[in-house]
Order: structure tokens, then C-alpha cells, then sequence
């Protein structure tokens, strides 16, 4: 890629305004990327510090903001919204200037969203630990909160599509197809779950009620999985897996088809959170049925990422960025065969309610959405500052392996203790009394619990030696003065 080393110009505004459009955005970009990594150690050290306390419950007593039952959503916020959504953020916004040719159409717009989105995040971080919560997963931010979360939403969504809008090439590339079509539905999902009636600054009530509050919170709770953490992220896979392996990726006219279909059938799994409740019976089993059919899709996809290493796959001996996508990828397909299979009723009738449920979920939020996340980064920071490389590879190889054990360790240990518990609620003896009681099955599952805490503590190991690789690189191209990213002309290939 090339970049133009620059000092800073002492010339008019009429002539900074003429050479602005020649060059990308970045300042955003970089700002997004660092704060992913922030929060991304932020986030998982609470995690931590939440895993401890299923393993030492006292640890914290009488310090009512370090309650487990603040921290949990502090952490599910932190990791989703403040990890994640700065990632899906930086990337969206280099990949859509990347591939349409042009920058970004106001900086003013592209400021306002990243300080709104880190005054969300800030307002989480200190609500939440207050007790100062609606009670929804996922979506617990009261209602001043959920505005400001409405109005840099939209001001995001603006940006991005007026910069495709304003493109210099014809064609709209597959990667801005999965990103357009997360920050439509998060809009979707995020206003009609939070329609409420605020009873004051810290208080509101949903208007939905009973069966039907728990049909909208996880048709958005689900969805929220299908658009945010995995439509946005396929838009990370179908731009830095080709452009790290160097290669096109392996079928376009499949990646169409992948879009189409996981769009079209996301929407409708929800209801398979609330089998064997209030729920209509025939409710449950349409969540079941389209769960079930994302399988196919899901897997067509996942595959299309992973052939696109056809004819590099040595690439993976000596590329660590490959090796996150590509495992990256891997875990996607993990959680995406294990969640389709959790959806139907009987397998569900073992798992609900089992720490099954948390390794699925983190097989998704720590295999496929941190390792893409990193990948990512780890692949656009250096081209972005004008580097061939982070500071150091070996440190990016250290934080794969670091990483992977630590998800492998978290998840089986959740798996092996969600089954032991599920069978163990269901045993029955003869006389139809239950086996074990409650304690006993606790008891039982307190080892895997030390197992989840050590693999918690791998990972976070992992994201302060990316932080401190990510500053060793920003300060290594200080030491090179400035860098503008001319935009390319709409002939070339995109950076």
C-alpha cells in the first residue's frame, strides 16, 4: 500500500480542503482500533474477576457495585458492545473507504461517533455497577442511555452509507453488503426491544408485558448474536482473509448467496431461547426449524473463508494474523453446528439453564468474535500507519497460542460441566424422587470452574500483550513522522 509521509501544513483552509478528499479518513480508524483494545482488556478482566467469584463467592461481599449481579452485565456490555462494537466500527470504516474509493463523507460525523459511542460505554461502565438496570439481556442500559445509543447509531449508519453512496467504483463490495446489513437490523432490534416509559433518569418500564416482553427481548437477544456478532464480523472475514492471504476469495457468487440467505433466516430463531415456557408451542418450534436451517448457510460461508487459503496454506506456518482468522473461522463453525443443535427441544431439554449454554456462547464470543477482531486489527494497523509489520511478530504468534488455549480450556471445561449438570438435574430414582440435589450437582462442577478461571486469565494475558504490542507499534511509527493514506485511484485494487 502506499502512504505519503507528510509535516503538518501551514497553508490556508482552502487549500486543506482541497487536499482533504485525497486522502482516507484514518484518524478514526485508529482511534476505534486502539479503543477496541482497551476495552477488550477491560471487558475480559472483568470476566475474570466474575469467574473468580463463582469460584471464591465471598471474595467481594459487601461491596454492592462488585456484586457478581452488577459485574455480568458490566462484563456481557463490555466485551459486545464496547470490544466489539469498536471493532466492527474501526474495520467498517476502513474497509468502506477501501473499497469505494473515497473518504469518509464528514470527519465532523466521523468524531461524533466515536466520542458518543465511548460516552455510551463510559455511561455503561458507570450505570451498571450502580445497579441502574432495565433487566433485559443485553439490553440492560436505561432509557437516556438507549438515546444516545439511537442518535450516534443512526449518525454511524449515515456515515457509512452516505460514504457508499458517494463511491467511485460501480460495484459494492460483499464485505460492506454483511456491514450495511448489521447496522440496519442492530437499529431495528435496538429500538423496538427499548420502547419504554421512563418513570425518571435511572427508571423506565417496558410496554410490552408478560410471554410478549420475552418474545421481543429475545427476538432481539438473538438477533443481536445473528447481526452484531456475526453478520458484522463476516464483514471483518470477507475483506482481511483475502487481503492477508493475498489471494481473491474462493467463490464470490457463494458469498452473495451467504449474505441472502443468513438474512433471511436469522431473523426468525429467537423464540428457540424460550422452549418449555409461556411461549406458544408452535412459536418454539418455528425458532427450532429456522435454527436449524442456518446451519447451511453458516457452514457455506465459513467455507468460503477457509478456501480462500487454497494454494497458501503454508502462509499459516509463519503468518499469525492468518492463524486468527483461520481459526477465527473454525470456532465460527463450531458455535454455528453446536447452536442449531441446542435449538431442538430435546437436545435443549439437557442444556438450558446448564453451563452448555456458557461455552457455546463463548466458543462464539471468544473463539470466532475476539480472534477475527484481533486478526483484524493486527492485519489493518500496520498498512494503516504505513508499516510492513506490527513491532513484533513473534509477540502476535505468542498471543495466538496464549489465546487459543486459554478458549479450548474455557469451553471444554463448560461443555463437561453443562452435560454433567443437565444429566444430573434429570435423574430420577425409582420412586420418581430426584437424585442429586442442586448442591450436589454445584459441587461437582466447582473444579471446571477453576478450569474456566485460568482459561479467563490466558485470555486476558493474551489482550494485554496485544495492547502493548499495539503501543510498541504506534510509537514505532512516530518515529517516522505522520502518515496520509493517498485514495486510490478507482482503477487500482483496494488497500
Amino acid at each position: 500500500m502506499d502512504s505519503t509521509r507528510f509535516e503538518p501544513d501551514s497553508a490556508g483552509a482552502a487549500a486543506a480542503s482541497a487536499v482533504r478528499d485525497e486522502y482516507y479518513n484514518d484518524r478514526v480508524v485508529l482511534q476505534f482500533a486502539v479503543a477496541t483494545v482497551v476495552w477488550g482488556v477491560v471487558g475480559m478482566l472483568v470476566g475474570v474477576i466474575i469467574a473468580a467469584q463463582l469460584y471464591w463467592p465471598t471474595m467481594t461481599d459487601g461491596i454492592s457495585w462488585l456484586s457478581y449481579g452488577r459485574l455480568r452485565p458490566l462484563h456481557t456490555n463490555a466485551v459486545i458492545f464496547a470490544f466489539g462494537g469498536s471493532a466492527l466500527m474501526a474495520t467498517s470504516l476502513h474497509v468502506v473507504q477501501r473499497t469505494c474509493h473515497v473518504r469518509l463523507i464528514s470527519d465532523r460525523l466521523a468524531a461524533f461517533v466515536f466520542w458518543g459511542w465511548q460516552a455510551v460505554i463510559v455511561a455503561a461502565v458507570v450505570t451498571l455497577p450502580l445497579g441502574m438496570t432495565q433487566g433485559k439481556e443485553y439490553a440492560e442500559l436505561e432509557w437516556p442511555i438507549d438515546i444516545l445509543i439511537t442518535a450516534v447509531w443512526v449518525s454511524y449508519a449515515v456515515l457509512f452509507f452516505g460514504t457508499i453512496a458517494k463511491r467511485r467504483i460501480r460495484h459494492i463490495y460483499v464485505a460492506n453488503w454483511f456491514y450495511g446489513a448489521f447496522i440496519i437490523a442492530v437499529a431495528l432490534l435496538h429500538i423496538v426491544n427499548n420502547i419504554s416509559i421512563p418513570v425518571g433518569l435511572a427508571k423506565s418500564y417496558p410496554v410490552y408485558s408478560g410471554a410478549v416482553d420475552a418474545m421481543v427481548q429475545w427476538w432481539y437477544g438473538h438477533n443481536a448474536v445473528g447481526f452484531f456478532l456475526t453478520a458484522g464480523f463476516l464483514g471483518m472475514m470477507y475483506y482481511y482473509v483475502p487481503k492477508q492471504a493475498g489471494r481473491p476469495i474462493y467463490s464470490y457468487r457463494l458469498s452473495i448467496v451467504h449474505f441472502w440467505a443468513l438474512i433471511a433466516v436469522y431473523m426468525w430463531a429467537g423464540p428457540h431461547h424460550l422452549h418449555y415456557t409461556a411461549l406458544p408451542d408452535w412459536v418454539q418450534s418455528v425458532g427450532m426449524v429456522f435454527s436449524l436451517i442456518l446451519l447451511a448457510p453458516s457452514w457455506g460461508g465459513a467455507i468460503n473463508g477457509i478456501m480462500t487459503l487454497s494454494g497458501v496454506w503454508h502462509k499459516l506456518r509463519t503468518d499469525p494474523v492468518l492463524k486468527f482468522l483461520i481459526v477465527a473461522i473454525s470456532f465460527y463453525m463450531i458455535a454455528t453446528f453446536e447452536g442449531p443443535m441446542m435449538s431442538i427441544k430435546t437436545v435443549n431439554s439437557l442444556s438450558h439453564y446448564t453451563d452448555w449454554t456458557v461455552g457455546h456462547v463463548h466458543a462464539g464470543a471468544l473463539g470466532w468474535v475476539a480472534m477475527i477482531s484481533i486478526g483484524a486489527i493486527y492485519s489493518m494497523l500496520p498498512r494503516v500507519l504505513g508499516l510492513a509489520n506490527m513491532y513484533s511478530v513473534r509477540w502476535m504468534d505468542l498471543h495466538f497460542w496464549v489465546h487459543t488455549l486459554g478458549v479450548v480450556l474455557y469451553i471444554v471445561a463448560m461443555w463437561i460441566a453443562g452435560v454433567m449438570q443437565g444429566l444430573m438435574w434429570r435423574a430420577t430414582n425409582d420412586d420418581g424422587m430426584l437424585t442429586y440435589s442442586f448442591v450436589e450437582s454445584l459441587n461437582v462442577t466447582y473444579p471446571y470452574y477453576f478450569v474456566r478461571l485460568l482459561g479467563g486469565v490466558l485470555v486476558v494475558a493474551g489482550m494485554v500483550l496485544m495492547a502493548a504490542n499495539v503501543w510498541k507499534t504506534f510509537a514505532m511509527a512516530a518515529g517516522n513522522g505522520p502518515v496520509r493514506n493517498p485514495v486510490l485511484a478507482p482503477a487500482a485494487d483496494p488497500a
